[in-house]
């Protein structure tokens, strides 16, 4: 089945490499360790996987899109079906003001190590109801959609436990270990990518990462502005995108090493304030009156990968 855009064989071959690094991981338990390291990226690339699957399908064919559901779901830690509710259907329509159940602004409105680790736990926490409904809302009025939707869960919750009863040490290597780090490694992205911005303005109400590296191990996942303007957008057209807007964004929002950038926010600006983030526009605690100006989107259609 050949997906839609070209750039989703290598979508397909990541996915490829992860089942074959835990093949391998089973296989020979004494390089098992050394592998865990490798295994929480391709678990991370299955999570930025589902979510550009679920905002822009791969294949025309509802059957194959669900398998890449299944697929990521195993790798990722979430079934990935709960994009669409928390992400897609939610912060994209808030995109952290109010209303939005992954809002940075929960615990403290300060930028800093302690408040980013918590971060993750909390924002998982207050996704939980909207999954919950969503489900109940698809068993209700979408049997097909909820048929897949149970299967996804069976994958993300039944075949690990399952495995964890054959060889616990090698399940929880090559799935749990790396299922909480790509899980959390994603919610906690998000913080960096709103915290201290405007979601209430047109260009700067996310940070985007624009180094190449990063970007291409994750799938054009720094580039968070254009996405949120254009959420639809195949992942491989995004970097072109950025481009034709990019001028229009505040430059502090337009990030090129995304790990120099972390060093500077979350250690110098402990001794040296200046070199954390600091407030661009309107903040999302404090919403426009009924006469002013708000450019929040009004949210997405389903996707079809659902």
């Amino acid at each position: 089945m050949k997906p839609r855009y070209a750039a989703d064989y290598r979508t397909i071959l990541w996915l490829t490499l992860a089942f074959v690094n835990v093949t391998v991981m089973w296989a020979m338990p004494s390089i098992r360790g050394k592998l865990i390291p490798l295994q929480c990226y391709f678990a991370l690339a299955a999570g930025v996987i589902a979510h550009n699957h679920n905002h822009s399908p791969t294949f025309k064919n509802r059957g194959a899109n669900d398998m890449l559901n299944y697929v990521a779901t195993l790798f990722y830690g979430f079934a990935a079906f709960n994009w669409i509710p928390t992400h897609n259907l939610n912060h994209h329509k808030f995109q952290n003001a109010p209303g939005d159940a992954t809002i940075t602004w929960r615990l403290s409105k300060k930028h800093n190590l302690l408040t980013a680790f918590i971060y993750p736990f909390v924002s998982m926490a207050y996704q939980v109801p909207l999954i919950d409904a969503y489900v109940k809302d698809a068993k209700k009025k979408r049997p097909q959609q909820y048929r897949s939707i149970m299967i996804q869960l069976v994958i993300c919750w039944g075949l690990p436990i399952v495995l964890t009863l054959i060889n616990w040490r090698a399940t929880v290597a090559t799935i749990w270990i790396p299922r909480f780090f790509s899980l959390y490694t994603i919610i906690y992205f998000n913080w960096d990518q709103h915290f201290h911005c405007d979601p209430y303005s047109k260009w700067n109400h996310s940070r985007s990462f624009r180094g190449k590296i990063i970007n291409f191990f994750l799938f054009n996942n720094g580039l968070h502005t254009v996405h949120h303007i254009k959420a639809g957008a195949h992942w491989s057209t995004l970097p072109k995108m950025h481009a034709e807007i990019e001028h229009n964004i505040d430059p502090a929002l337009n990030i090129d090493n995304f790990a120099v950038w972390f060093f500077k926010v979350y250690f110098v600006s402990i001794l040296f304030p200046k070199y954390g983030t600091q407030q661009i526009g309107r903040p999302a605690y404090d919403p426009p009156g009924a006469n002013e100006e708000s450019n929040l989107p009004v949210g997405e259609p389903e996707p079809e990968a659902a």
